[in-house]
């Protein structure tokens, strides 16, 4: 109790930069529920505990007539106690839109559990969701002289009340206070007003120390150090004890991710005209290595996404420069590249044709707006302009898909299902128990080894811009043997 009270002040506190999810924090889901479809939106608040606002879009005929909520940790004791559910309210304008809210008390890994019942049947589903305090709120300067003078006259009027009982609570009706009187009054007043002040003081001190221990636990990624060695590239995970006490996270509890325990983005700044999709492989507590393609020469911006044990994703970020007598190797197999236009030359448009003359196209709406969850849909043709016939899953996906501001403030990494890591979604849904028995025999794999059975030519990503600005998109599908990048500018309003 005495956490959330402080809390409650904090929240009109001071001022931290947030850094968590590079700029991105909402989480955007398609999930199945049954014979219920569900396009679910979860915006996590900024500081923990808090509310999370929870948004459910119904696609398809079937429609649930109620939805619960329930806001339950991903693992440990507590996850097998969970609240009661909240029940979602539909709109008064559109039967398949649901909105409400859940309170998330504790930082880390967390999951939405969806209830849907309905005339259609019943059914379930759980979104994963990292609760993460992103910063401490400044109050607002003119509450803060309001309430600071109002602190001032309570303290002087409870020293002026003491004061006058002192003086005058012994006297009788119409009689005069004595000297004797008037002394005892100014004594008992400054007794009090000097126990007051020193209380206010001790108070301060108090909150000083409260209001730093909840700075350590503002969420910030793990290090990331890469160093280059030749073509080789190694990257070191570093930890932080004062933060990871918070976090119960480390740099050796990572798990696979579409059978990778890192998804490296390299993006060259500033013209976002070079970027690679890579793949490092472990090589050690907290290190990973790989031998770097033919990387064109410049300063890159690293992202690199890593999922812990326990179904937290993270970000972690970096530079690299590559100097200009470099050379690399092949590109290896699950890896992709692309080499587009700088983004200052002009907004690219809705088709971006690839070397081997592929097209990648982009049914890109009429207008972007920042704050909505929307559908992003992108299709392969082939060479004569037809839907391409053999495109295969990469990764185990119909495609992968980073949303970049162009100043690198927001980086999003997300799949066809949403952008919570498949890993995460698993936990999340009770189907990792097997995954996480063979973790460690699978973290060392090249990769899923997924069957190439030939798929759709298109593929959806659900998201949404955090803010206005201008953004690039970067779109991996695979044909064939190959893996293709398609670029694509986006200007949110």
């Amino acid at each position: 109790m005495r956490r959330i009270i402080l809390l409650l002040f904090i929240c009109v506190g001071f001022a931290l930069p947030a850094r968590a999810h590079v700029g991105s924090k909402d989480v955007f889901e398609q999930v199945q529920a049954g014979p219920y479809k569900l396009y679910v939106t979860v915006r996590p608040p900024d500081v923990i505990p808090g509310v999370a606002v929870v948004e459910v879009r119904v696609s398809g005929d079937a429609v649930p007539d109620t939805l619960r909520v329930t806001p339950v940790p991903m693992t440990g004791d507590a996850s097998k106690h969970p609240p009661a559910p909240d029940t979602l309210k539909v709109s008064t304008a559109d039967a398949k839109f649901f909105t409400g809210s859940v309170w998330l008390m504790a930082p880390g890994s967390w999951k939405v559990s969806l209830q849907a019942d309905g005339h259609a049947g019943s059914g379930s589903a759980g979104v994963p969701v990292p609760a993460v305090a992103l910063q401490m709120l400044r109050m607002n300067r003119s509450i803060g002289i309001l309430l600071g003078c109002l602190g001032f006259l309570l303290v002087v009027g409870v020293a002026a009340i003491v004061a006058a009982a002192a003086r005058e609570s012994r006297l009788v009706p119409g009689e005069e206070p004595s000297s004797n009187n008037n002394r005892r009054a100014w004594m008992a007043g400054g007794a009090t007003l000097t126990i007051a002040v020193m209380a206010v003081w001790l108070g301060a001190k108090w909150w000083n120390v409260e209001a730093a221990d909840y700075a350590e636990g503002v969420y910030h990624p793990l290090s990331l150090t890469p160093t280059l060695q030749g073509d080789n590239l190694d990257l070191a995970i570093g930890t932080d004890a004062t933060t990871d006490q918070h976090w119960r996270r480390k740099n050796t509890d990572l798990v696979p991710d579409h059978g990778h325990l890192m998804h490296l983005y390299a993006i060259r700044e500033p013209g976002m005209d070079a970027v690679f999709h890579l793949h490092p492989a472990p090589a050690g507590n907290g290190e990973l290595k790989m031998a770097l393609p033919a990387v064109p020469a410049g300063h890159y911006r690293l992202f690199a996404d890593i999922v812990h044990r326990s179904g937290l994703p993270e970000t972690l970020t970096s530079t690299l420069d590559i100097p200009t007598d470099f050379h690399g190797g092949a590109l290896a197999t699950e890896d992709a590249s692309a080499a587009p236009a700088p983004i200052s030359a002009g907004e690219l448009g809705q088709q971006f044709h690839l070397p081997d003359g592929y097209t990648m196209v982009w049914d890109k709406p009429a207008s972007l707006k920042s704050g909505e969850a929307a559908t992003f849909r992108f299709h392969l043709q082939d060479a004569n302009g037809k839907p391409a016939t053999d495109v295969v899953p990469y990764l185990g996906m119909a495609g992968h898909a980073a949303f970049v501001r162009d100043d690198f403030s927001t980086f999003a990494h997300t799949h066809p299902e949403g952008s919570a890591p498949m890993q995460s979604m698993e936990i999340a849904n009770g189907q990792s128990d097997m995954a996480m028995q063979n973790m460690d025999s699978m973290a060392g794999m090249p990769g899923m080894n997924m069957p190439e059975a030939h798929i759709a030519p298109a593929v959806e990503f659900p998201y949404g811009f955090p803010k206005p600005g201008r953004y690039r998109i970067f779109v991996q599908m695979k044909h064939g043997s190959t893996v293709e990048t398609g670029v694509f500018d986006a200007d949110v309003q």
